[in-house]
């Protein structure tokens, strides 16, 4: 067993809302010099700089996981890691099928630039990515399950675009092995509150280098690779301590 500092949450600048300083190179030495060890970057229902970041990570000697934040029909944020870049690809592909076709204002909600692994852009998203799918929440799971992957609510506690938020309720028919909650969430006033019986990990989910944090927790894994990062996150639902 091996234990590594983590955040699976994080958004480049593809994401709309990610600032444009969130570039492949430059999240990869600020999370190498915040102390961390593996990492996802998870941008708006796209996994297209997934790519890049993974190779500036390898770089930095960090272990990057694929990684996508899906957007449910109902609206809410699902936390999405794959076991490499080829699944990842084609969970993108196919979410990308399930976005409604509205353009992107970058005026408005900021541009969504695709990026190599030397921060040289490629391109920049027309489609508005931080639209709602055509996706249901009872059927993530299983779908990112199909792709090798698995999926975790995302900021549970949060007050928007989480569960409990839009839909007031968790229902362990979702089949979700995890939930995440935020990094300044109070748990224990948090499990008193919802009896949500579920192991959970807490990421940033910083959309600018000045977000990023200094390393703290820790996810104990049998294996340093995606694949043994999902594998730990699948175990935690009968296992506890695995993830802190």
């Amino acid at each position: 067993m091996v234990e590594l500092f983590y955040d699976f949450h994080v958004h480049s600048c593809l994401s709309p809302c990610g600032e444009e300083e969130m570039t492949p190179q430059n999240i990869a030495q600020m999370m190498a010099l915040a102390g961390y060890e593996v990492i996802a970057v998870a941008d708006h229902n796209s996994t297209r700089n997934c790519k890049a970041v993974m190779a500036a990570c390898t770089e930095a000697g960090i272990l990057a996981v694929p990684a996508m934040e899906l957007c449910t029909s109902e609206e809410v944020h699902v936390l999405c890691l794959f076991p490499d870049l080829e699944s990842a690809k084609q969970f993108g592909d196919y979410v990308y099928t399930k976005l409604p076709d509205i353009q992107n204002r970058s005026a408005i909600f900021g541009r969504q630039l695709h990026m190599d692994e030397r921060d040289q852009v490629i391109g920049e998203e027309e489609k508005l990515l931080i639209s709602a799918t055509d996706i249901g929440i009872y059927e993530v799971y299983d779908l990112v399950k199909s792709y090798g992957g698995t999926a975790i609510p995302a900021h549970v506690d949060r007050q928007s675009f989480s569960i409990l938020s839009n839909l007031g309720f968790y229902d362990p028919s979702m089949q979700f092995p995890a939930i995440e909650l935020t990094a300044n969430c109070n748990v224990d006033a948090f499990r008193k509150m919802h009896s949500i019986p579920l192991n959970y990990i807490t990421n940033s989910d910083a959309h600018s280098l000045e977000q990023i944090p200094d390393s703290k927790r820790k996810i104990r894994l049998r294996a340093a690779s995606a694949r043994g990062v999902i594998e730990a996150i699948e175990a935690s639902r009968d296992q506890g301590g695995i993830l802190r």
